[in-house]
């Protein structure tokens, strides 16, 4: 049995690969052996050399393969050439020293300003409208997790220094200030929750049974929210964090400030933000300078 047909049995009966990954690791390896029997002459993929992989790549590289694809190109020869090592048939693998490379930073999404004025609730006191109103506030003004927000206690408002005690990842703690309009917001709803439910779990938010909230309930809310006044594709409660983070960066703030607030360890986290809107700046340039294009 050929070589490359013993590595596709050796993952799917092994490895337990779906057959659709199979077929893409099979589709790969005939293209690489069919580049070195037309490079090289060569017919066995035990032989190779690391230098004729590298010829290889520059090849896709020169057909225009988007780094995505050659480096699941790359995975697909590293997984092989380890299949051969682990069969006793190279004592080393041509792919040492092969890295992959690197692919693009992917820009956050956020939500425009101008998108996120556009969601509007009715003005009544029904206390699911007011819920989901302050939902959604609380994520876009303050930038916390989903995960964060389900662990909100009425405890953890502090109105005398009109702000919320977040508790982060590995039980951190941090403060967030609010502004007046939220602390508002906060208090009518809290009288309209325990109007509606006399006894309730710790928490300032609840379901409309009143339980205490689950992350698909937040993520559905949010979506539903963001649904009618966004085309992004993601509507989640992380796009919000990402839209609190992006905004305040566009006003001025800095990105130790942003850091404190979104509670990351390493600024180098939260410097994405700045490429995100320095991207956008060169998008803004290209469009309005005369020779921007």
């Amino acid at each position: 049995m050929p070589i490359i047909d013993q590595f596709i049995s050796y993952i799917q009966a092994e490895r337990r690969y779906s057959a659709l990954t199979a077929k893409s690791y099979l589709r790969d390896l005939e293209r690489y052996a069919k580049y070195l029997s037309s490079s090289y002459e060569l017919t066995d993929l035990t032989k190779v050399t690391t230098p004729m992989v590298k010829s290889f790549l520059v090849q896709l590289k020169s057909e225009d393969l988007s780094n995505r694809s050659i480096n699941r190109m790359i995975s697909t020869l590293k997984t092989f050439y380890k299949y051969c090592m682990r069969e006793g048939l190279i004592e080393k693998s041509p792919m040492t020293g092969v890295r992959n490379l690197k692919l693009p930073k992917n820009l956050v999404k956020f939500v425009p300003e101008s998108d996120i004025n556009k969601v509007s609730f009715e003005n009544c006191d029904d206390y699911t409208i007011k819920r989901d109103e302050l939902l959604f506030e609380i994520l876009y003004q303050t930038g916390i997790r989903k995960a964060e927000l389900i662990g909100l206690k009425d405890g953890d408002v502090d109105r005398m220094a009109m702000r919320i005690k977040v508790l982060g990842k590995r039980n951190k703690e941090r403060f967030i200030p609010i502004g007046r309009n939220l602390l508002q917001m906060i208090e009518h709803y809290q009288a309209l929750r325990d109007e509606r439910f006399e006894t309730h779990p710790d928490r300032l938010l609840l379901n409309d049974k009143g339980e205490e909230m689950t992350p698909y309930f937040v993520y559905n809310k949010v979506h539903q929210l963001l649904e009618g006044v966004t085309s992004l594709r993601q509507k989640s409660p992380h796009v919000l964090r990402h839209t609190f983070a992006t905004h305040l960066l566009d006003e001025g703030a800095s990105l130790v400030a942003i850091q404190k607030l979104l509670g990351h360890t390493d600024l180098a986290t939260t410097q994405v933000y700045a490429h995100n809107t320095i991207e956008q700046l060169k998008k803004i340039h290209q469009q309005a300078h005369p020779k921007g294009g």
